[in-house]
């Protein structure tokens, strides 16, 4: 019997962790939220700029997650900041103790999904760049684009001759 094709919907990217950090490693995690979080997360009321993981007591805290209080919650409302318990295997939370252990390298989350009816996070591991690293960046980004543009208008002169 073939398998379902599970759909995923994205949520939010955090473009600012490209920015800031070289990714090295990605993986998805499950994230335990309570009440109307999951709501406010459908109407799409999150930022994850400043969010970053850590490793404590053998769980994987996401912390500055920011979302927003659901508008038709009335009184039920959740703390929009509050720690968020993330959730993985034993063998993966080691495996995450040990590369932040380097020095360096820290716990971002990439991007919020839903995998289905699940919410889901891409967290990251990175290291964090420098100010001439990311001037080094945007330079050669700069730079592809004005081969590409060179190389598109080129060729569009010559289909006009």
């Amino acid at each position: 019997m073939p398998e379902k094709e599970v759909k995923e919907k994205n949520i939010v990217t955090n473009r600012k962790a490209f920015r800031d950090y070289e990714i090295l490693e990605r993986r998805e995690v499950g994230i335990e939220l309570r009440g109307t979080e999951v709501k406010s997360l459908r109407a799409g009321k999150v930022n994850l700029s400043d969010s970053y993981a850590s490793v404590e007591h053998g769980e994987v805290i996401l912390f500055n997650l920011h979302i927003s209080p659901y508008e038709m919650a009335g009184h039920e409302s959740h703390d929009p900041l509050r720690p968020r318990r993330l959730l993985l295997h034993k063998r993966e939370i080691r495996r995450l103790l040990a590369a932040t252990a380097e020095k360096g390298l820290t716990l971002v989350p990439v991007r919020i999904y839903f995998r289905g009816p699940y919410v889901k996070i891409e967290l990251a591991t990175a290291r964090g760049r420098k100010m001439y690293d990311k001037r080094e960046v945007a330079a050669r980004k700069e730079a592809d684009r004005a081969m590409e543009r060179a190389v598109r208008q080129k060729s569009k002169r010559k289909r006009d001759e």
